[in-house]
């Protein structure tokens, strides 16, 4: 007999994770604090009903695991974690849908998966505290980098190897975690998009293509300060025009890119007061893209265009490295593991990429073949409490992340 899972169940616990752990003002799960604690707490709670063995690693991952006929692991991944005030559903949605595989694979299959099945539940993948996203994956992917951690400190000056003590982690020893990924042999991961590209199609799911490489850079414009009523506009040197045609030309470049984007986030100004030109204008750029090469000609065309502006403007620029990450494409035989389990749930699916970052990034970093699923996300919106996905689609994504499970599980046993 056929079992199918229960979607609505997953649902209910949604909601009832929301009450436990949110307010008015939304989720409040910010990673190594007491509601995160307490939402741990829950989860156990959950798994405690079925024949797994469950433990943190020494990152502060959370693994339950349902022994399988073989020692071949299908991980399904998701975090509980949240930024402050944030959505309902971004993170866990994913441990929440994985939950009900587990329990689904425990009745479908007696106990006793043809594979074993692993559900975790990433520590700190918002990184909202320290600033560090993807904490917990990328220990385990050892990827983390230890000496920048060590100086990671929250809005309080805790430091983030202070916070780990307070839930019995030693920053020191959580690339030790590196071990639970022993004989992975696939990994799938359900999130809501956080953007509005399958709301604008009207579509419900859609399969992942990877995660966008990231290229981070302040860009600081100098020019010279003087008084704006005595300075005439041909004598000027004003740091801020150069910086504002930046601003427009990032979205020529972005469009030029097919498929990338690119944000001003930040601008600063020095002296900063009305009756001054502008001296130094800071920008920070974020740029981002699925493919590598084409990620690396946006950023050296915004480096061209900060030198054009600069000399056109009598200022000079110089640029400082925030941060990158290389694109993270996922295996195209599990994309169309995917996209076949969507098109069997709802009919039609849609290809797209990430551009916000996920643990899969790590996890398909660390060599595991990884897919991620997407469900729509009304608004857009993410990161905020009005983010939200209708009923009738959180009933379809379980549904179709169990398939894709399911099929996961048969392309591990076929040799390749």
């Amino acid at each position: 007999m056929t079992i199918s899972p229960n979607p609505h169940r997953t649902i209910a616990e949604l909601k009832e994770l929301r009450a436990l752990t949110g307010n008015a003002d939304g989720a409040q799960r910010v990673a190594f604090t007491p509601v995160w604690v307490a939402a741990r707490a829950w989860l156990r709670q959950k798994l405690a009903t079925l024949p797994v063995e469950t433990h943190v690693d020494a990152a502060g991952n959370l693994w339950s695991t349902l022994k399988g006929e073989s020692e071949r692991v299908l991980v399904i991944g998701g975090h509980l974690d949240s930024v402050p005030n944030g959505g309902w559903l971004d993170g866990c949605l994913n441990v929440l849908a994985g939950l009900e595989i587990l329990r689904h694979f425990n009745e479908q299959y007696a106990g006793r998966p043809p594979v074993t099945v692993r559900l975790v539940d990433w520590a700190d993948e918002e990184g909202a505290r320290f600033g560090k996203s993807l904490f917990g994956s990328s220990a385990c992917s050892g990827n983390l980098n230890l000496e920048e951690a060590r100086r990671l400190k929250d809005r309080a000056g805790i430091t983030l190897p202070a916070a780990l003590n307070v839930v019995g982690l030693d920053l020191e020893r959580v690339k030790e975690s590196g071990v639970e990924l022993k004989n992975a042999a696939a990994y799938v991961e359900l999130h809501i998009e956080q953007g509005p590209v399958l709301l604008d199609l009207d579509l419900p799911l859609g399969a992942v293509l990877g995660t966008f490489g990231v290229e981070r850079h302040a860009i600081t414009f100098h020019g010279q300060a003087a008084h704006s009523g005595s300075t005439p506009m041909y004598r000027r040197r004003d740091a801020l025009l150069a910086a504002a045609k930046m601003c427009q030309e990032i979205y020529t470049i972005a469009a030029r890119s097919r498929g990338g984007v690119c944000t001003i986030g930040s601008c600063t100004t020095q002296p900063g007061i009305v009756t001054s030109v502008v001296a130094e204008c800071r920008l920070t750029l974020d740029q981002r893209h699925l493919d590598a090469p084409a990620l690396a000609v946006m950023l050296a065309e915004a480096r061209a265009a900060s030198e054009r502006f600069a000399h056109e403007g009598g200022v000079t620029v110089t640029w400082e490295r925030l941060w990158d990450i290389a694109p993270r494409p996922f295996h195209p035989e599990l994309i169309d593991l995917a996209e076949a389990a969507i098109q069997e749930t709802c009919g039609e699916s849609h290809r797209l990429p990430s551009g916000p970052l996920h643990d899969a990034a790590e996890v398909a970093r660390a060599g595991v073949p990884t897919v991620m699923m997407f469900v729509q996300s009304l608004h857009g919106i993410s990161h905020n409490n009005i983010e939200d996905t209708r009923e009738e689609h959180l009933a379809l994504c379980v549904t179709a992340f169990e398939r894709l499970a399911e099929r996961t599980m048969r392309w591990m046993q076929t040799p390749r």
